[in-house]
C-alpha cells in the first residue's frame, strides 16, 4: 500500500512538473551586451558634448531591438548595472546619457543603484 502512495504520489508531480510553464531565461548574455556596446566606450570615458559615434548608437538598437522579454532585459540591466557599480561618477553620467542620446528609450535608468528586478 505504501509504494502503491509513493508511486501515485511520484506520478502527480511528474505531471504537475510536465504541465508548469518553463522558467524564463535571458537570451541576451553580458558578453553580447559588451560586444554591442563596445563602440561607446570611448564616448562614455571621456564624453563630449558631441552626440556618440553612429556604430555606437547602431549597437545600443541593436541591444535594445535584442532585448524583447522581460528576461532580456532585466539580464541586460543586471550587466550594465555591475559594470556601472565599478564605474566614476563621470563613466556612469555619460552611459546613462548615451539611450537618449541616441533616441532609444530604454525602461531603467543606467545605474549601481537600479533594481534590475523591477524592469518589465
Amino acid at each position: 500500500m505504501e509504494k502503491a502512495i509513493i508511486q501515485l504520489l511520484l506520478a502527480v508531480i511528474a505531471v504537475a512538473a510536465a504541465l508548469s510553464p518553463p522558467q524564463a531565461e535571458a537570451a541576451v548574455s553580458c558578453s553580447t551586451v559588451m560586444t554591442d556596446l563596445s563602440p561607446c566606450i570611448n564616448y562614455v570615458i571621456y564624453g563630449g558634448a558631441q552626440l556618440p559615434p553612429v556604430n555606437c548608437c547602431q549597437g545600443i538598437r541593436s541591444l535594445y531591438d535584442q532585448a524583447t522579454s522581460t528576461p532580456d532585459r532585466q539580464a541586460v540591466c543586471s550587466c550594465l548595472k555591475s559594470v556601472a557599480s565599478s564605474a566614476t561618477p563621470s563613466i556612469i553620467t555619460n552611459a546613462a546619457s548615451l539611450p537618449s542620446k541616441c533616441g532609444v528609450n530604454i525602461p531603467y535608468k543606467i545605474s549601481p543603484s537600479t533594481d534590475c528586478s523591477t524592469v518589465r
